[in-house]
């Protein structure tokens, strides 16, 4: 009997075992907890909105699939020893591809890619070349220990771990687009309280993100109150999907339009078309003032908001937070206002904001230290941002 080679066998077999339990645990752990918004949003655009994906039933399927290719490859290629963390390539190269989706869907509904054609044939051509010389040297290489602490297993090991880099490298990791998806999941779900937790303490936003914390606002009735809470990245033309510069994917844009009340006829911009709905009885007037006054706080045209606030609210202390601040800045900062009013703790809190801005000086130390205590208010945003 060959006891030899029963051993070399158990030893390869470690590091074949050891491998896959890598591989195995990385694509499960990549596909359900860091990419499983990215992998619904795929899904469901490339069905049309007909199906949706569930986050354990595709990682599963997805990991098992691509673990077969590695099988598949090893019985062509036979490489064990050193070298058999290559056979993993393909897979983990398919890993990559399935999540490196580009933020451009948001604008033109088809699911690109980042990753061009050309470096994942040169990726190929570079692992078959691999592949051949590491053939010709397995056949020479000694028929050391393959143990848990041999050479063997800390080249496989290290490989491995090139190669999951590799994906995070090539995958999509863009913060601000994953917030993006995990929110419009839970405003597909209606759970608007959820949404609003998804990056919140995240300076990162884009247009996109911004117009779906509106919605989500919008439902809670908390537009007044905690807009400029969250960073404000885009203007007053998108703050709503009515003009194609901004669109919404997992969420249906229906459900948004309902909500106000109707769907555009064409494309036009948030205000036309906010202002169209006010001649509706059957639309809810509070919300769509609200928009139309956060308009154009988000445009600094405190001037406009003064004059319209009057037409959805009574002006008093019961106002939201972000009117208050507005109509506080707008009274110290015009000679002759259309009204006077005072709000006792906005006033005080305004009367410190103005005092820490004599305090500093220079711009970038006044705007970083005011920016510690009063990031999140309207006086803030209109000042520095």
């Amino acid at each position: 009997m060959n006891y030899n080679r029963r051993k070399k066998n158990s030893s390869t077999l470690t590091i074949h075992v050891m491998c896959a339990i890598v591989f195995v645990l990385f694509s499960l752990a990549w596909l359900y907890f860091f990419q499983a918004d990215v992998m619904a949003m795929t899904q469901y655009e490339l069905s049309g909105g007909l199906t949706h994906y569930n986050a354990a039933v595709g990682a599963l399927i997805i990991t098992v699939l691509l673990y077969l290719l590695q099988l598949v490859v090893y019985a062509v290629t036979r490489l064990k020893k050193r070298s058999h963390a290559l056979t993993y390539v393909p897979s983990m190269l398919i890993l990559a591809m399935l999540t490196d989706v580009s933020q451009q869907i948001a604008s033109d509904g088809d699911v690109d890619h980042t990753i061009s054609w050309w470096l994942v044939v040169l990726i190929i051509l570079v692992w078959g070349g691999l592949v051949f010389l590491a053939r010709q040297f397995q056949q020479v290489e000694d028929d050391d220990s393959y143990s848990f602490v041999s050479p063997a297993m800390w080249i496989n090991m290290l490989t491995m771990s090139l190669l999951m880099m590799g994906v995070a490298w090539l995958g999509n990791t863009n913060a601000v687009f994953h917030y993006r998806m995990q929110t419009e999941a839970l405003l597909a779900r209606g759970e608007y309280e959820k949404a609003l937790m998804i990056g919140k303490k995240s300076l990162e936003s884009d247009n996109h993100l911004m117009m779906l914390r509106m919605y989500a606002l919008a439902r809670t009735d908390g537009l007044g109150q905690h807009l400029f809470e969250y960073p404000v990245s885009a203007d007053s033309s998108e703050i709503l999907p009515t003009n194609g510069k901004v669109r919404m994917m997992l969420c249906p844009e229906d459900s948004l339009y309902r909500f106000l009340g109707a769907r555009p006829a064409e494309k036009m911009e948030p205000e036309r078309y906010l202002l169209m709905l006010l001649r509706r009885d059957s639309v809810p007037r509070r919300t769509i003032g609200d928009y139309l006054l956060c308009s154009y706080l988000i445009n600094k045209d405190i001037d406009r908001f003064a004059r319209e606030v009057g037409r959805y609210y009574v002006v008093n202390d019961s106002l939201p937070k972000h009117y208050r601040e507005a109509l506080t800045l707008y009274i110290h900062q015009r000679s002759n206002p259309l009204f006077v009013t005072h709000f006792t703790v906005t006033e005080e809190d305004f009367n410190n904001f103005r005092e820490m801005e004599r305090e500093y000086p220079t711009l970038s130390e006044r705007k970083g230290k005011i920016g510690e205590q009063y990031r999140g208010t309207y006086w803030y945003y209109y000042k520095y941002e």
